[in-house]
């Protein structure tokens, strides 16, 4: 975890005190807040690769934080560390902006692959370069996607699937290739894609007269025209 830098959110100490210890030792750079309000103001104030989020948080829960930060335009991969198994309270996790969650406990092994298979994501290709479709200009380097000039206040998990639809538009994307191209070998859970598909559609079509995202019956996703 050479020249990674995260931002680990958690006011239990202990569990802060292993994740430093697991992640120090990798030689990751490492910075801290006990609240969400600091956790808050350190994740907009500096550049970090990813996020360590706990979802039980004092003065700001994790899905305040996490809206605020998304609103806010930090893009940043957060990593969701929760006690709860409730389907609904995952979906808001999701729908608030989180890209991944791990229950607690959690094993650090785990922990470990979904940081970097985010930061690996996240980062992509940085090359300078802009893909059309369209009323879409994508920017890769600045993970930016605008639709006739406004700019869409994209997760960084949407972002990621409207790549992949703009990279292969028009022609379809499966289930299985956006499975495999978001979380590779580890997916978070079968209705995990249906959120941030939901969460897409509002992002790209509500604000505008056309759609562009259409949904192919038992095989995938497509972008037609919106004109």
């Amino acid at each position: 975890m050479n020249n990674i830098k995260l931002l680990i959110i958690e006011d239990n100490h202990d569990v802060a005190g292993i994740l430093s210890d697991f992640f120090e030792a990798q030689d990751a750079e490492l910075d801290f807040a006990a609240n969400g309000e600091l956790g808050l103001a350190l994740a907009l104030a500096e550049d970090f690769d990813a996020i360590i989020l706990d979802l039980m948080l004092p003065k700001m829960d994790g899905l305040s934080l996490c809206r605020a930060l998304r609103s806010q335009g930090c893009t940043t991969p957060v990593l969701m560390l929760t006690a709860l198994d409730n389907k609904a309270d995952l979906m808001s996790g999701f729908d608030s902006g989180a890209d991944d969650y791990l229950g607690k406990p959690f094993d650090l092994d785990e922990l470990d692959v979904r940081i970097k298979a985010l930061i690996k994501r996240h980062r992509g290709n940085v090359a300078q370069a802009l893909l059309k479709f369209g009323e879409l200009e994508l920017n890769i380097a600045r993970h930016q996607v605008r639709r006739k000039g406004m700019l869409l206040p994209l997760t960084p998990t949407t972002y990621q699937i409207l790549l992949l639809l703009m990279k292969n538009a028009p022609n379809i994307v499966t289930r299985e290739q956006l499975i495999e191209s978001i979380w590779g070998q580890n997916p978070p859970g079968q209705d995990i894609l249906r959120s941030h598909v939901y969460q897409l559609r509002n992002q790209l079509d509500k604000p505008f007269e056309q759609p562009m995202l259409v949904t192919v019956p038992k095989v995938g996703l497509r972008l037609q025209h919106g004109e």
